[in-house]
């Protein structure tokens, strides 16, 4: 989809490994941009067969006994989306135009700078025919993104045989996505994997044509400048060209936390802001130096990039500050649409614990395998599930996804933390230490606490459309931003994007802080108990000094921020310079 053609300057992000999977189906004929993570390729060829028994089309089942069934999973079902899309925005076309459906189905979702910038007078469309042709020639459905976790990259097995790098878990799924019929983005997170970023050089859609156009386009999902400039350089010397830096707050998302050294989303953004155009030149010499080499042909004229943000945005005043004051192109709102049943899959029980959920039941956890802080809901079915079997002495789960089994502590053998296999063997090792009560007990809890988030992320997806969970269980596991506990509401989709563009307020609370200020809050709590822990080294110590001082900066910028800059809610501004006033002595006292 053209840059140009844009309908809406906001998207969806990618939502745990289920929550998110079948969103473009949903909402691209509206012209709205959503992500599908490719991690589980089980779950995936189940939804695939879900929507062709739904829809009646045909299905052959691609099976784990067919070689790079992995890769071959992902590009059918991204096929299937694909046309269903197309399908989906015909469909809506046509009725419109054959009045049998309202245009304002899509106008209403509409905000006003996109009316005004397709030229659109909504008077002379609905009485127009001619006019309602030519303003569906000027749009498109939204793009159909797909997200990679690059770290998750399990070497894998075909009958008992190592395979070679290119079948590793991230690899296949690159391939799946390369090989499909879509003409969207590749959206990487977790950070740099060179051995993947340099296999997106066997797929030519990722190369620029003379004019500078790509099939497919790479995004860099990122929490820092100095990430986005060592990525993007890599990849340029690869001849990869990035073509959207996608900015996310450290700690106020939801999901796994990339947290960064106490880098603020709004000094990230400053940041970009002020080294765009360097940046900008900088890549352009290397790829179009790169692209001479290896005989690929280069562009007429410089490669551009977008900026975009996401992270704990919650207002439309937010919303277009971050737009307009940072110059970027689109804001990510992803945990309120947990709540959008029409959008997202939530199973009943876990979107009524969303919707009553408050600060205290939100919080910073250990629970994933990865080894990386991962945003959680208190008391959600999984954990309840997982207590259960530690209860029974039965902890951790079987492993049936294998997707995190990349811990080789015992004999060099694949396993999962969360597994049991792995937590039986860790406990056993643990009784043989014969530690005191009190050591014994934290950790073991530091190996118990470990769970199935590969299943738990998925299976809402099952539950909610009634296929069977035998193999999973019942529990799920939710990872919601901590922006959840200011959204209170069952919402419709037109009721979310109203939201989105100011047109009405879903919060009833009055007491939500701006986003730059909850994103610090979260930041310092998270430095108070990185403090508490016992034994830090000097290594440590320095690296929290080093964070402290980036969150006072952080404070000293937004003090002026808020100062200086013309920011619509006057309240928000006063109670901001009063909370950051309160943080600021914190920081100083820790």
């Amino acid at each position: 989809m053209k840059e140009s053609n844009k309908l809406h300057n906001f998207h969806i992000p990618v939502m745990g490994i289920g929550y998110s999977i079948d969103t473009p189906i949903k909402v691209a004929q509206f012209g709205i941009n959503s992500v599908i993570s490719l991690v589980d390729d089980d779950l995936i060829e189940k939804v695939r067969k879900f929507y062709c028994n739904l829809l009646s089309l045909n299905y052959a089942e691609i099976t784990t006994s067919t070689l790079d069934y992995r890769a071959k999973r992902i590009t059918a079902y991204l096929n299937l989306v694909n046309n269903l899309v197309k399908k989906n925005f015909e469909e809506l076309k046509n009725q419109i135009i054959s009045g049998k459906e309202n245009i304002s189905k899509i106008l209403e979702l509409l905000p006003d700078v996109t009316l005004k910038y397709l030229n659109v007078n909504i008077k002379n469309i609905l009485q127009n025919n001619t006019e309602l042709k030519s303003f569906f020639e000027k749009i498109y459905p939204g793009s159909i993104d797909v997200n990679i976790m690059t770290k998750l990259d399990k070497e894998n097995y075909f009958n008992n045989e190592k395979l070679p790098t290119e079948y590793c878990d991230a690899h296949a799924a690159l391939r799946g996505f390369a090989n499909s019929e879509l003409n969207s983005s590749v959206i990487f997170s977790a950070g740099l994997n060179p051995r993947l970023y340099s296999y997106i050089e066997k797929f030519n859609d990722f190369f620029p044509d003379s004019e500078g156009n790509f099939k497919k386009k790479v995004t860099l999902k990122v929490s820092d400048y100095r990430s986005a400039l060592i990525q993007g350089k890599f990849l340029a010397k690869k001849g990869i060209w990035v073509s959207e830096f996608r900015v996310e707050s450290g700690l106020n998302c939801g999901g796994h936390a990339y947290i960064s050294n106490g880098s603020l989303l709004g000094t990230v953004l400053e940041e970009f802001k002020q080294n765009k155009e360097n940046l900008l030149t900088e890549l352009n010499e290397i790829i179009g130096s790169t692209l001479k080499q290896i005989g690929k042909p280069i562009p007429q004229n410089k490669l551009k990039f977008i900026i975009t943000a996401q992270g704990g945005v919650g207002t439309s005043t937010e919303h277009n500050f971050i737009l307009n004051y940072y110059n970027i192109n689109s804001v990510g709102w992803a945990t309120p649409f947990l709540l959008v049943p029409e959008v997202t899959n939530v199973d009943k029980q876990t979107l009524n614990y969303l919707k009553n959920a408050k600060e205290n039941d939100l919080y910073l956890s250990n629970i994933s395998p990865y080894g990386i802080p991962f945003n959680n809901l208190r008391n959600n079915t999984k954990d309840i599930e997982q207590q259960n079997l530690i209860n029974d002495d039965k902890p951790g789960a079987v492993c049936i996804k294998k997707y995190g089994a990349f811990n080789p502590y015992f004999n060099n053998k694949m396993m999962c933390t969360g597994s049991r296999e792995y937590q039986t063997k860790k406990i056993k090792e643990l009784k043989a230490l014969n530690l005191d009560k009190e050591t014994y007990e934290k950790e073991y809890r530091n190996v118990v606490e470990k769970s199935c988030i590969c299943v738990g992320l998925g299976t809402a997806f099952l539950i909610k459309n009634g296929l069977p969970t035998t193999n999973e269980g019942s529990g799920v596991s939710v990872c919601p931003g901590p922006n959840i506990a200011y959204f209170s509401k069952i919402l419709t989709l037109k009721e979310m994007v109203a939201h989105i563009y100011g047109k009405i307020n879903v919060i009833e609370r009055t007491d939500r802080p701006h986003v730059f200020i909850k994103e610090l809050q979260i930041n310092i709590n998270y430095l108070k108990e990185k403090y508490k822990e016992n034994n830090l080294t000097q290594k440590q110590l320095d690296g929290l000094k080093i964070f402290k001082q980036n969150l006072i900066n952080g404070v000293n910028y937004y003090n002026k921020l808020f100062n200086e800059v013309k920011i619509d809610n006057e309240n928000i501004v006063k109670s901001s310079l009063t909370e950051l006033n309160k943080l600021f002595e914190e920081l100083n006292n820790l």
